[in-house]
């Protein structure tokens, strides 16, 4: 009972509270209209915390299908290893990178002779992050297709298992937050990572899901 406890509770913190802390956080990630302008503690805390949170966001998403075989649980896995990659890279640079450019053009005294090296980053075909761009940076798109690919194949790959309609199609229906919103602020990332926790916790409440086999140790 000891070790089916401490079980329930390990997964509760990584399926539940880290997706559901992750979209919390991004709650109050600021909607950018001019960089110059950005509250730069805030901007740069919330960044930085991101980073770990988008790790841990896949990894519950990949520790749902835990011990499953078949394509979709694999595809599902390698999903995430592609969304937790390719998009702490691309926060690392649209987020950080720019904060602290913007942040060192402040405080220099003269930010309009920075302006051209910060909007060099911040509209980078590849790792920017300006929500104007004709097209959207590759690393964003790729995040957000495989993190809309990984729900869809959890989704499948559980409801195989016996998991109920509800928690499998909030899933699916949450899993394209990133994409539909174009946004990892308000509303693209609580809608993608709450709908990520509260799916989880519903699988957890399911005793079926419960009884799910776990990797050998």
């Amino acid at each position: 009972m000891p070790e089916l406890r401490s079980n329930a509770l390990s997964d509760a913190a990584l399926m539940v509270l880290a997706p559901a802390a992750l979209a919390v956080l991004e709650i109050f990630h600021p909607h950018v209209h001019d960089l110059m302008a950005l509250d730069l503690r805030l901007w740069l805390t919330i960044h930085y915390a991101q980073m770990p949170f988008f790790v841990l966001a896949a990894l519950a998403m990949a520790w749902m299908v835990r011990g499953h075989t078949g394509v979709a649980a694999a595809l599902c896995r390698v999903a995430m290893f592609v969304f937790a990659v390719s998009y702490v890279a691309f926060d690392t640079a649209a987020g950080i990178v720019t904060g602290t450019l913007v942040q060192a053009a402040i405080a220099s005294g003269t930010p309009d002779l920075w302006r051209a090296a910060i909007q060099t980053v911040w509209t980078h075909p590849i790792l920017g992050g300006a929500p104007a761009m004709t097209t959207p940076p590759l690393l964003a798109v790729l995040g957000a297709v495989a993190w809309s690919l990984g729900a869809v194949c959890a989704a499948i790959s559980l409801k195989r298992r016996g998991a109920a309609w509800g928690p499998c199609l909030l899933l699916v229906i949450s899993g394209f937050g990133l994409a539909v919103f174009k946004t990892h602020a308000w509303p693209g990332g609580p809608v993608t990572f709450g709908g990520l926790a509260v799916a989880a916790a519903w699988l957890l409440s399911q005793p079926q899901t419960r009884m799910l086999p776990r990797p050998v140790s």
